[in-house]
């Protein structure tokens, strides 16, 4: 991307923090801002940490993990450490500043791998695994087709569809060792690949969860949408778990994924409502391109 003068930067911010504006456009704004990075890019974001919409929060710290920026870890650590806000929006903090990889954080990454907020817990764990796992590491080389800062790495050694599965349900493993597995698997881009990740949706953690459909969104294989559709239709199933399966089926964007996708634009749950809003916007984008403010 060209480099954007700092006036046309801060215009996009203000996009993402004008809370009159449509939640799809703020996100335009967002993932654009993200694309940009630097300090003027990490200040608009961090700037909309006051918003009262929880996937809005939760968006803005996945997307400072992404950027990997070490600027961003004090913002970071205050979302975190706030009991107050949601759950979903905490432990998005937590993968962020595992993303961001930095080791000042491990002691605080300790801390909170004991949150009583088991979503939280298990983020923070699984965050300072990665930080400790990058410190033995002389070179990072991931293989990931999706050039995504993923919660783990795949797994080193070449193994089976059926071995990786064997692993990524093991729930005696630890999440870092079962995400390892996820990435394998998506990395393989096959059918049975994205069928047993789908598998993965009937574990017990919600974190573990609502990763299973990130990974699916990632993948866009129409194979996993009856998965992806029968937990968003759960109004049981936990609301960061539904969140991610509607933008997973946003990103998909074929007409069924687009007429559930309506149908949920009314969901008694907020978070479900906006992602539903967004998804749609995400479908439109699968279908345009057109997506920067710059």
């Amino acid at each position: 991307m060209p480099s954007a003068t700092d006036e046309r930067v801060e215009n996009v911010g203000k996009i993402l923090n004008d809370p009159n504006r449509p939640m799809k456009e703020r996100f335009r704004a967002l993932f654009t801002l993200k694309n940009i990075k630097g300090p003027i890019a990490i200040k608009c974001i961090e700037e909309a940490f006051v918003d009262d919409s929880d996937l809005l929060k939760h968006e803005l710290a996945y997307c400072l993990g992404q950027m990997k920026d070490t600027r961003a870890i004090p913002a970071l650590i205050k979302v975190l450490e706030d009991v107050n806000q949601a759950p979903m929006v905490r432990h998005e903090a937590g993968e962020a500043l595992g993303a961001i990889g930095c080791p000042s954080v491990i002691d605080l990454l300790e801390k909170y791998s004991k949150d009583p907020i088991v979503e939280v817990a298990e983020t923070c764990q699984i965050a300072l695994d990665r930080v400790k796992w990058m410190q033995e590491q002389e070179k990072l080389d991931d293989n990931n087709p999706y050039a995504s800062v993923d919660p783990s790495p795949p797994m080193a050694n070449k193994q089976t569809v059926t071995e990786l599965q064997n692993v990524l349900m093991d729930d005696k493993e630890s999440l870092f060792k079962r995400y390892r597995a996820m990435f394998s698997l998506r990395n393989l881009r096959t059918k049975e690949a994205v069928l047993a990740i789908a598998s993965g949706l009937k574990d017990s953690s919600a974190l573990f969860r609502h990763e299973v459909a990130f990974v699916l969104g990632q993948l866009q294989d129409e194979n996993s949408i009856p998965y992806l559709i029968e937990n968003l239709e759960d109004p049981l199933e936990n609301e960061m778990v539904r969140h991610e399966c509607a933008e997973a089926l946003g990103a998909i964007a074929n007409e069924e994924c687009v007429e559930v996708l309506t149908k949920y634009l009314k969901d008694e749950k907020r978070v479900v409502k906006e992602s539903c809003e967004v998804a749609l916007d995400i479908c439109d984008y699968e279908k345009s391109g057109d997506f920067d403010f710059m």
